[in-house]
């Protein structure tokens, strides 16, 4: 194959090699909108799968009980206000990651500002076995870290302009089991509620549930649905777009029988929204939730779920990670652990009163 230089990259965009040099040294000096054209010319033109396309590792392969010692693991998590150790379903996740690291005798840096450039020149990069991102990251600290040796394991996102082994649950067959067991139930009206852009895991959890419905012969939502793109997930600000598409349901008689809801927080914001406006669940309407978190089975009713194995996930992506620092030239691996559903009062089967009062 053919080497990719930085002078075609810069031929290709009508701009300087210096200015490509820049955009891919991590170093600055170049502006975010050009570094981002910069980085998706290379990984277009094949730059980032040669060996020459980053920095030389930093870090050499051998024996962890030789390398480790006195040595941090950094854990990326840029969305620091919700993706905390208080939240309901990142702080499990980073239970796992620090239980796990703590075990294996290395210590943990969480890095939660990302945006400026050389944002790891602030750590010793010899004192850093590797990264561990956790959600949602913008491509370009992933190059950054990418650009000075560092392996990267990514939980719950993947990139694909930075090659990297990743860490999943199995959220398209875990929601394709829970939309079924709903199909299974009577249902034939269902809606998905979520957020299309906020993580791979909600896209993964509405391809699961499309491709159930379309295999049981009942058309989805469009994918210009409002219910898909509820901003507002982490704070729950999608509270006031989501009543108003509820009361428009009501007041035309088209509440459909079953809302399945990419997580728990918004399968428990439903819950009291329909109690405002009168519908009983699961007698009328029912819901279903996912991941599982602690509070899902608090609630009156406790929300019929799907269980993400959290700790686990945080788990196994530093054992991923020390497998990396090991074996650098392994092939990369997606790695999805299983899920179950988890059976509770927010769902039944009584689909047909629930038609007869929902569509009048």
């Amino acid at each position: 194959m053919k080497k990719v230089t930085m002078q075609q990259i810069a031929e290709h965009l009508g701009v300087s090699k210096f200015v490509v040099s820049k955009a891919l040294s991590g170093k600055g000096g170049v502006n975010e909108a050009t570094k981002e054209r910069v980085i998706q010319a290379a990984s277009k033109l094949g730059y980032f799968n040669q060996k020459s396309g980053y920095v030389k590792n930093t870090i050499q392969p051998g024996p962890m009980a030789t390398n480790a010692q006195g040595k941090s693991v950094v854990v990326l998590m840029p969305n620091i206000r919700y993706q905390n150790k208080e939240s309901l379903y990142w702080g499990r996740l980073l239970e796992g990651i620090s239980r796990e690291l703590e075990k294996q005798g290395l210590g943990m840096i969480i890095v939660t500002e990302p945006n400026s450039d050389n944002y790891f020149n602030i750590l010793k990069p010899e004192a850093i076995l590797g990264m561990i991102g956790v959600g949602q990251i913008a491509t370009s600290p992933l190059l950054e870290v990418h650009r000075i040796g560092l392996p990267i394991v990514l939980v719950d996102h993947e990139d694909p302009l930075i090659p990297c082994d990743t860490v999943f649950a199995n959220n398209l067959d875990g929601m394709a089991r829970i939309t079924n067991y709903l199909i299974g139930l009577g249902h034939r009206n269902l809606h998905f509620l979520g957020d299309l852009s906020f993580s791979r895991s909600f896209r993964d959890r509405w391809t699961g549930f499309r491709s159930m419905l379309e295999e049981n012969g009942l058309t989805p939502q469009p994918s210009d649905d409002p219910m898909l793109w509820l901003d507002g997930i982490d704070t729950g600000s999608y509270s006031e777009k989501l009543l108003n598409w509820m009361q428009l349901r009501k007041k035309t008689k088209t509440m459909p029988s079953a809302l399945v809801c990419a997580n728990d927080e918004i399968a428990m914001s439903v819950c009291d929204l329909l109690n405002e406006l009168g519908f009983s669940v699961p007698t009328e309407v029912s819901v279903s939730g996912f991941d599982n978190i602690d509070v899902a089975s608090q609630k009156a009713p406790s929300i019929t779920t799907v269980n993400v194995p959290k700790e686990d996930l945080g788990q196994r992506a530093v054992k991923r990670l020390l497998d990396r620092i090991a074996d650098p030239g392994s092939p990369k691996e997606k790695i999805m652990l299983s899920v179950d559903i988890v059976y509770r009062n927010s769902t039944s089967g009584n689909v047909e009163k629930q038609a007869s009062k929902n569509m009048g």
